[in-house]
């Protein structure tokens, strides 16, 4: 992003803030940005003050260097091997249910969540993919849910995710099969929304940003909220829900100033 200040790292992660754009940065590009233990929990410390931050429409996810995330860190995985075995499984089960607390607060934030992808999105990073509301992928971009390689069964919310985005069918032969397919066969299937040429990645997301940014707060807002909510609720609770925002966005300011840009034949001036 550009003219970004305030930036702050902590264990991996950076965060950037330009206005009312969030970016984080997932920052070991050395290792690919495989997720160890200090990451996580800065993945979620971050994910949980974003999530407050009321001044903030959106959050954009990205990785340092030439790839997003190629998951877990393996060497973290590999120094709990000599733990005995009921020990090991309480340890990791501890580890990914503290993690998921981040993927709950990318889900359920108001603001807006682009994911800017390039290179390896792999194990947990093609989970993060699944947990944003936009993703953009650079045409160098590759995916495979690789837990099947090392006896894992999937996390970060992949197995609830994926199926909502891609269909159940799909998402079996992503997990069963785990192979590896492209940016163009991820935008085929709806994992991301479009495919960039990697030159053109930060300047298409940065768009995207802007333009939500610049929206009309409430309503962009409450879009996000029903649509993930609409999964578990019957037609007669969403069509409740819809007409409560409806409401709600109508006795706002933007809503005043939508009208009168349009009938003054105007771009609207949103302003939250």
């Amino acid at each position: 992003m550009s003219d970004q200040s305030n930036a702050a790292g902590e264990e991996g992660i950076v965060l950037s803030l330009d206005g009312a754009v969030a970016t984080l940065t997932l920052n070991r590009p050395a290792a690919l940005n495989v997720l160890d233990l200090g990451m996580m929990e800065a993945l979620v410390t971050h994910a949980s003050a974003l999530a407050a931050d009321a001044s903030l429409r959106v959050v954009v996810l990205r990785g340092a260097g030439k790839h997003f995330m190629a998951g877990g860190d393996l060497r973290t995985f590999a120094a709990r091997l000599d733990v005995e075995p009921l020990q090991r499984q309480r340890e990791f089960q501890r580890i990914v249910e503290r993690l998921h607390a981040a993927i709950e607060h990318l889900q359920r934030m108001p603001h807006a969540v682009i994911g800017a992808v390039q290179g390896a999105v792999a194990g947990f990073g093609l989970s993060l993919v699944g947990a944003c509301d936009l993703v953009v992928a650079a045409d160098n971009a590759y995916f495979s849910s690789a837990y099947r390689q090392i006896g894992l069964s999937p996390d970060g919310g992949g197995t609830w995710s994926l199926p909502r985005i891609v269909g159940v069918r799909k998402a079996l032969e992503l997990y069963l099969l785990s192979e590896r397919f492209d940016a163009r066969e991820a935008q085929r299937i709806g994992l991301v929304n479009r495919v960039v040429h990697a030159a053109a990645l930060d300047s298409t997301v940065n768009e995207w940003a802007q333009s939500i940014a610049t929206g009309p707060a409430v309503a962009l807002r409450n879009a996000k909220r029903l649509l993930r909510e609409s999964l578990d609720r019957s037609l007669s609770q969403q069509l409740r829900a819809e007409s409560v925002s409806f409401g709600e966005c109508a006795a706002t300011r933007d809503f005043e100033e939508g009208l009168r840009a349009f009938f003054e034949r105007r771009p609207p001036r949103f302003g939250g």
